[in-house]
């Protein structure tokens, strides 16, 4: 089913992402009353009388010289280009300002539809202010208010109105969502730039430019890809602001959207304590885990110096003894080409299902080769296993008496399982359950 793309832009503090959330039908972007909060582009699915839309929010357009503006700016021009429709967003309580014009006679130059939308129309008193809004060009302005929702509806209809459902055609290919994790200022989002060949994201030295989790499409050897670049995740006691709490509890829900999630450390700092914390979240998850080791064409090295740090991971990773280990670099594109087939590989060991046959085979080797435990003269009698679910994997074991299966075991089950098939990247979940 064809996606209709449309861009929200306008000046800084306007209820841009208000709007956003509101069509998108949940709290996507950040809200909050101070100007600039949104900086990147961000994506997120919604749906209208079936039609599905795919809402680009951009950050506030200004025309001076304050950080990030220039770049800000280029991103919603971006934006502009990939939409089919934009929405531009004003505020009556501010009136048509000189910054509205600029935006306005920008988008007049694009070639594309635009609805100007004039927000905070929050009572019926407000409805005669719009007038002064037509003299930006764009046609019938639509009163709306993000706050309670009203006009919205018109709003879309308007949309719909231009882009009837018929003009939709079918997707069919599965796509593979990942997620790249990490503190801040690791590369996440110069990754992302790398692997897509444009600058998608904002990329610059500052730690925590990056607060917005972006979504993006592509496709490589004829397979879909969302790529899902989340904002750095910093210790929870550390974080002040109520846009960066928000940002990281939205990097946890980006580790619950993806099959796969791209731990990004940086080779140039070495391990933290922090990349355990953040590689924990996508654990606990059950995720699909591969761990990235960006910078690494910062680092003077010898011919023992990739096998010292792998062997470094794994000794701080032990939980994560399971996900490979790749070595890149965004800025040289080292071994970035790499990456897509991991992630299928990865992607599709989560998604492995062995039959129970081979798995009681592999079982009935395990228990010759390490005979189960007894406690207390009881001896654990294993009977049989079957796979129960994919992503991850996870696993019933059939025994005597649960309380005689030891975690310790259970490992050694598990590792008996990855030797017979493969299920690199991929937690394994055993659970042992009794006989009746």
């Amino acid at each position: 089913m064809k996606t209709l793309n449309i861009a929200i832009v306008g000046r800084p503090n306007v209820g841009k992402s208000t709007i956003f959330n509101r069509i998108a039908g949940q709290r996507i972007s950040i809200v909050e009353d101070v100007p600039g909060v949104t900086r990147d582009r961000v994506y997120a699915q919604g749906e209208w009388l079936s039609r599905k839309l795919r809402l680009i929010d951009t950050g506030g357009i200004e025309f001076n010289d304050e950080p990030f503006v220039e770049q800000i700016r280029l991103q919603a021009e971006i934006a502009v280009e990939e939409a089919d429709l934009i929405i531009m967003m004003t505020s009556v309580v501010d009136g048509v300002t000189e910054t509205d014009e600029m935006i306005a006679r920008l988008l007049q130059k694009s070639d594309k539809p635009v609805l100007l939308a004039v927000n905070k129309v929050d009572n019926p008193e407000l409805q005669a202010e719009i007038y002064d809004f037509y003299r930006l060009g764009l046609n019938d302005p639509f009163p709306i208010s993000g706050a309670h929702g009203l006009g919205i509806g018109d709003l879309l209809a308007e949309i719909y109105r231009l882009f009837p459902l018929e003009d939709e055609d079918s997707e069919d290919e599965e796509t593979i969502s990942f997620a790249l994790i990490g503190r801040p200022n690791v590369g996440k989002s110069s990754l992302v730039n790398a692997i897509l060949g444009e600058n998608r994201v904002i990329v610059s030295d500052i730690a925590g430019t990056t607060r917005d989790a972006v979504d993006t499409y592509f496709s490589y050897n004829e397979r879909s890809f969302k790529i899902i670049d989340t904002a750095g995740i910093r210790r929870k006691g550390r974080v002040s602001e109520s846009t960066e709490k928000y940002s990281v509890m939205r990097s946890m829900s980006a580790i619950e959207q993806a099959s796969v999630v791209l731990l990004v450390l940086n080779a140039e700092e070495g391990i933290r304590d922090q990349d355990k914390t953040v590689a924990g979240y996508a654990h606990e998850a059950g995720k699909g885990i591969i761990i990235l080791v960006n910078k690494w064409e910062a680092l003077k090295k010898d011919s023992h110096t990739m096998k010292e740090f792998e062997d470094n991971i794994r000794a701080q990773f032990q939980f994560l003894s399971y996900a490979p280990i790749l070595f890149v670099s965004a800025k040289s594109k080292q071994r970035l080409d790499k990456i897509p087939d991991l992630i299928i590989q990865v992607h599709e060991n989560f998604n492995r299902r062995i039959q129970s046959s081979l798995l009681n085979q592999v079982l009935a080797d395990a228990i010759r080769i390490n005979p189960a435990p007894s406690d207390k003269g009881k001896k654990l009698r294993v009977y049989y296993m079957t796979q129960v679910s994919v992503g991850p994997p996870t696993f019933v074991v059939m025994v005597n008496d649960t309380d005689l299966m030891h975690f310790s075991y259970e490992r050694f089950l598990a590792n008996q399982i990855r030797q017979a098939f493969d299920f690199s990247g991929t937690p394994l979940h055993i659970i042992s359950r009794n006989r009746r």
